[in-house]
């Protein structure tokens, strides 16, 4: 399968690659027999040892909450996995004795293994390193189960490795270009910050207020000890750079955002193409405007656009 056709495919939706994964299908208790795996495999579904799967080291998602592994666990307790765990053949031999590798479910596997289930209802589909990379993403943003961190590093795993745009990362995941750019952002910012929004003390929305700050730490610590609101966070940002233009104690970079009226403009365009904009207004009106891109299909978009007059509005 070509990269284009894998890509549409995935664009459909999980449902292609996945099968009726909503379906409730109840883990095999270890007092069960489960003897009948040739009806099982007939509805591609079948209960194997927990034991037998591992962890992807691919996954995106790399916070799991305790208090959300907890109360998982205790309701798999009480009603099993409704939904099987979506994995693929381990290739090679596994020292731990790992037959199947997870692509989507790792919650419900951590899970499981606290509420002392010896067997997990599985779904298996064979598919290379990329895609399952793709289903891993695309399940836990589809869920929500990512938080911005980590999903703006899965945006760039697969931008990294795979070669995908930013066009063509919001038709997969089915959000816009500018949430896959406002997103991948956030990596812009020192891992201080990062860590305060992949533990939620931090929103994203008060974390891209603070890309272009000249001390985002420290600001960011002082959203999170007042409890500002977005609003004021963006109040507090431009004070700072203003403060900072008035003292003399700034960038150059800093110096070529200094107004407002730029920032919005730059955001704007980034906005309409999902790249990094950077606007340096001079004296006697003239300035420089300056699009980064990381490949030629993002130049070639930027062409296209240009010549179509499409970067405004």
């Amino acid at each position: 399968m070509s990269d284009d056709n894998s890509k549409k495919r995935l664009g459909r939706g999980l449902a292609a690659l996945m099968g009726d994964l909503d379906q409730p299908v109840k883990a095999a208790k270890p007092s069960e027999e489960t003897s009948d795996d040739t009806s099982l495999l007939k509805q591609g579904e079948r209960s194997v040892p927990i034991e037998l799967i591992r962890a992807n080291p691919n996954n995106p998602r790399k916070f799991f909450a305790d208090s959300d592994l907890a109360d998982l666990s205790s309701s798999i307790q009480e009603h099993g996995i409704v939904q099987p765990i979506l994995v693929r053949p381990v290739k090679g031999q596994d020292l731990g004795g790992a037959q199947y590798e997870i692509i989507a479910g790792e919650r419900r596997w951590r899970s499981a293994q606290k509420a002392g289930l010896h067997e997990v209802p599985i779904v298996i589909r064979d598919v290379a390193d990329k895609q399952a990379l793709e289903l891993a993403i695309i399940e836990n943003v589809q869920r929500a189960d990512l938080n911005s961190v980590e999903e703006a590093l899965g945006y760039q795993q697969l931008i990294d490795e795979y070669d995908y745009s930013q066009n063509e990362l919001a038709q997969v995941i089915g959000k816009s270009r500018s949430h896959v750019a406002n997103t991948l952002r956030l990596l812009k910012l020192p891992k201080e910050v990062q860590t305060l929004v992949s533990d939620g003390s931090l929103s994203a929305g008060h974390a891209r207020t603070l890309v272009t700050a000249d001390n985002p730490q420290a600001l960011a610590k002082k959203i999170v000890e007042e409890g500002l609101s977005v609003r004021q966070a963006e109040l507090l940002a431009q004070e700072t750079l203003e403060t900072k233009l008035a003292t003399g104690k700034t960038s150059k970079t800093a110096k070529a955002q200094k107004t407002a009226d730029i920032r919005a403009l730059e955001q704007r365009l980034e906005d309409n193409l999902g790249l990094k904009i950077d606007l340096r207004h001079g004296d006697k009106e003239k300035g420089e405007l300056r699009i980064k891109y990381s490949n030629l299909d993002q130049l070639d978009e930027v062409c296209r656009r240009l010549q179509n007059g499409l970067l405004g509005s």
